[in-house]
């Protein structure tokens, strides 16, 4: 049986992976900066990930949601005290999109209305809602086309203003800083601006922190650097390190009632394991740090080369701006030097979004081979 083919493929076939590497069927060994979209935040194999599964593995690995699963409440604690974002509630999913279907889907519950804003540029997940939402039409079937969604551009406070002064909109959803989009962020000013007002018009602001949250930006979420407090939080991406996980913060002014949400896989035994560890791994290994120690390093370095116009994004979601389109840098990037980078909508820009653990030397090797092909 054939593949159904949707994906661009490269002629690449991973056997086995440590830390920041990956090795494929011929033994070729190559530097991952980009970590399969901000999945592996820890790197490949950490061994506090193997021991964690392996040790959940020996007692349950699944059972549903329908009984205690002590390992939820251990999650959510620990997310709590890492993030200091106290007064919120964890529900557990399985993937980004399903983070964000479930946080318009409480935002909806509570305000009973049916209205979203969301921003140009935006991608939020491969799902109904999570399309509909998602600024690229090149990517919506018709039926992502029936939810009542407006997109405005980042720090445009004049048309935010006109539509959520409506009185029907039933949540906002920003990223702090845009993955896909090309690592564009809006302005403190304007993030405190819609938090503003999405309280005035009780207006739920979900922050989508899919890609950004966990540590990536230096800060455990991205829009703490704008000293604001969603009401909801979505996560997933780099919060279990390529276990399938996800979930979203819910502030408890927002109660819950039976039914309201539900997931077969979401928060099971397995999925906690692996969350457990990248927030045990973040600690001991002070993550934090070292994505923002990583990023001054990256921008010192990588500044130096004559064609780079810009170098975007916060701590290790980063991205690097040329005048020329990306498509076979990246290419020659893993063919010729063996380094894993992105590519966004921004099509002159490569995405780093490496392993949180990363040092100097394996910014050095991207700085080496830059070099070389761009002279």
């Amino acid at each position: 049986m054939n593949l159904f083919n949707v994906y661009p493929l490269y002629e690449m076939t991973p056997s086995h992976a440590n830390m920041c590497y990956v090795f494929d069927k011929k033994g070729e060994k190559y530097l991952d900066l980009y970590g399969g979209h901000a999945v592996i935040s820890i790197g490949h194999n950490h061994p506090n990930y193997i021991k964690s599964l392996t040790n959940q593995l020996n007692k349950i690995g699944f059972y549903s949601n329908y009984i205690i699963n002590d390992l939820q409440k251990e999650v959510a604690n620990e997310i709590i005290q890492q993030s200091n974002c106290h007064n919120y509630k964890l529900f557990m999913t399985n993937s980004g999109a399903e983070s964000n279907e479930n946080a318009l889907q409480v935002a909806s519950f509570y305000n009973k209305r049916e209205k979203i804003i969301a921003f140009k540029n935006s991608f939020h997940g491969r799902s109904n809602a999570a399309l509909s939402i998602t600024d690229n039409y090149k990517i919506k079937s018709e039926i992502n086309k029936k939810i009542n969604v407006i997109h405005i551009e980042f720090n445009d406070k004049a048309n935010f203003d006109k539509e959520i002064s409506k009185g029907d909109v039933s949540s906002v959803i920003f990223e702090s800083i845009q993955g896909v989009g090309g690592l564009d962020q809006p302005s403190t000013d304007f993030i405190k601006h819609i938090s503003k007002k999405c309280k005035e018009y009780d207006t739920c602001l979900i922050a989508d922190e899919v890609q950004s949250g966990f540590g990536r930006t230096g800060d455990f979420f991205a829009f703490q650097n704008h000293d604001i407090n969603p009401d909801i939080i979505c996560m997933a991406k780099g919060m279990g390190n390529g276990f399938p996980v996800g979930g979203i913060l819910i502030k408890d002014h927002i109660k819950p009632s039976f039914g309201m949400l539900g997931t077969t896989f979401g928060g099971n035994h397995l999925a906690c394991s692996a969350v457990l560890s990248v927030l045990k791994t973040i600690k001991e290994e002070s993550l934090l740090s070292n994505a923002k120690e990583m990023e001054i390093y990256f921008r010192e370095k990588i500044s130096k080369i004559k064609s780079v116009i810009k170098i975007k994004g916060r701590g290790l979601m980063l991205g690097i701006e040329f005048d020329f389109e990306t498509a076979q840098l990246r290419k020659n990037l893993i063919f010729n030097h063996k380094i894993f980078t992105g590519g966004s909508a921004n099509k002159n820009l490569l995405r780093i979004l490496p392993p949180l653990n990363i040092n100097k030397s394996h910014i050095d090797m991207l700085f080496n081979a830059l070099k070389e092909e761009l002279k």
